[in-house]
């Protein structure tokens, strides 16, 4: 509370009778302004002041009044309560200045008695009290809405337990960190929790069992909001509990040594219900790229099937082309892409007929121009489509049999104006092709591969992309074994 008056006297009597004054169990705070401008530079020192009693004349007739405005416009304060007292009405009639300025209460200081100014105060503090309970809501709801939006924004489900723990954080605060869990359902017996994701003292425990690396304590209550299938507040912990339309269950635990205000409650409790369709929707979205990802695989299976190749080429060729994007240093999205574009390199085969695409012996002029038109065909065929995958596809389908030196096919690009996309997949491609048989020839050895790479390095082959492939050749060739024909 902040008296600004110029009379020493009027101090007195206010802390006198004020004194013993309580408001929700807490007492008053007195600060005391001799001028206007000594008020002003006490306001915007102590920004929470709640109430202002403001004489109106002190250096000036005017000064009180003059405040009032400097409070309002200048400092932007719309919280404080600020109570006119004047001994001079004359100087400052009340309808006038209730009209004019922003004061919420006139007094005339032969009026204000001890219970008056009581009674003032009590009005003055409920006002200032709800005032800044409905701007905490406003920004508690602000800061909801805009935690829900990041963590909506998430696609993969490490990256989302990260975000809901990083907004949780931004919101009301971590005292020593929060855990997020995965419920492993193959547990025989007790429950089990896999750590997927931690904040604060809580980060050396990623991938753990929570059930044996926490106190039993936390333990049981998560276990307690897993068995309700409901969130657990607690006085010096929470745990939040999550469930897909999968029936993958999650749990959020949040402590210790945290205490939940009222709001914070109805905050977090918000949040978890925008979390738990954020989390709904995260699955959903996986299941959809899934059904996508498997048409695609069916897709390019089927071309390669076709033309006497196995459908696992294609994949391997999908997992190399990530491989190789990661060990360029391209971004995590480019590198996923690749991973589901790569595989559709030779669609454009499902338009060539049957006697060039699984003719045993060497093509003649012509048939080798007609097998080559399976490049623009995949193209035309993939660039028909909208969607940012397929898009890669096309450009791939398009660019995977131009050479480094310009002498490959269709349209004879060059060097960097081959898309990377295309010089990746081409390097994947023919790994994967020469250590399998195909009905042309029968598998290679890997040190001729090898040779082979280095030998076409800048000249069929992009030199960085050959390089990184060297550099990663036993995870290459693991990957045979791993999806072998």
């Amino acid at each position: 509370m902040l008296i600004a008056d110029d009379e020493p006297e009027v101090h007195e009597v206010t802390r006198l009778v004020l004194g013993n004054f309580r408001f929700a169990e807490r007492g008053l705070e007195f600060l005391s302004a001799y001028s206007a401008a000594e008020a002003r530079n006490l306001l915007q020192q102590h920004p929470d002041v709640a109430v202002l009693l403001l004489d109106v004349v002190m250096e000036s007739e005017q000064a009180g009044l003059a405040l009032v405005r400097h409070v309002r416009e200048q400092l932007a304060n719309a919280f404080v309560r600020i109570v006119l007292r004047t001994g001079q009405a004359g100087q400052a009639p009340e309808q006038e200045v209730i009209a004019t300025y922003d004061i919420n209460d006139y007094k005339e200081k032969t009026e204000l008695t001890a219970p008056r100014l009581a009674t003032t105060m009590f009005a003055a503090l409920r006002a200032y009290r709800d005032m800044r309970a409905i701007e905490a809501h406003r920004i508690g709801l602000e800061n909801v809405i805009r935690s829900s939006a990041r963590i909506f924004a998430q696609r993969d489900t490490r990256e989302f337990a990260n975000a809901v723990l990083e907004q949780l954080t931004a919101l009301v605060g971590l005292e020593r960190g929060a855990l997020y869990c995965m419920v492993d359902r193959s547990a025989t017996e007790q429950e089990k929790f896999r750590i997927a994701a931690t904040s604060g003292d809580y980060r050396s425990l990623q991938d753990d069992d929570a059930t044996s690396a926490l106190p039993a304590p936390i333990v049981e209550a998560m276990r307690g909001a897993y068995r309700n299938k409901s969130h657990r507040f607690d006085r010096n912990h929470y745990v939040l509990h999550f469930t897909d339309s999968h029936q993958t269950e999650s749990l959020l635990f949040v402590g210790e040594a945290w205490n939940l205000s009222p709001l914070d409650f109805q905050l977090i409790e918000l949040f978890c219900t925008n979390v738990s369709i954020a989390f709904d929707n995260l699955h959903l979205n996986d299941e959809l790229l899934s059904s996508q990802l498997e048409m695609v695989y069916l897709l390019a299976g089927a071309a390669e099937t076709r033309s006497q190749e196995t459908a696992r080429h294609v994949h391997r060729v999908g997992r190399l082309a990530e491989m190789l994007g990661r060990a360029l240093g391209l971004p995590d999205k480019t590198c996923a892409d690749l991973r589901y574009a790569a595989p559709l390199h030779d669609i454009g085969k499902i338009g060539i007929p049957d006697t060039i695409l699984n003719k045993r012996g060497p093509h003649t002029e012509d048939e080798a121009a007609t097998m080559r038109t399976h490049a623009a065909l995949g193209a035309q065929l993939l660039g028909q489509s909208r969607q940012p995958i397929l898009q890669l596809a096309a450009e791939i389908a398009a660019s995977h049999h131009e050479d480094w030196d310009g002498g490959g096919y269709p349209k004879g690009l060059a060097g960097e104006a081959i898309p990377i996309s295309g010089r990746i997949t081409m390097v994947a491609d023919v790994f994967d092709a020469l250590g399998n048989k195909r009905c042309y020839k029968e598998p290679w050895p890997a040190e001729r591969i090898r040779a082979f790479m280095l030998e076409q390095r800048g000249r069929k082959f992009a030199p960085a992309v050959v390089d990184c492939l060297l550099e990663h050749w036993d995870q290459a060739l693991a990957l045979r074994l791993e999806l072998p024909d």
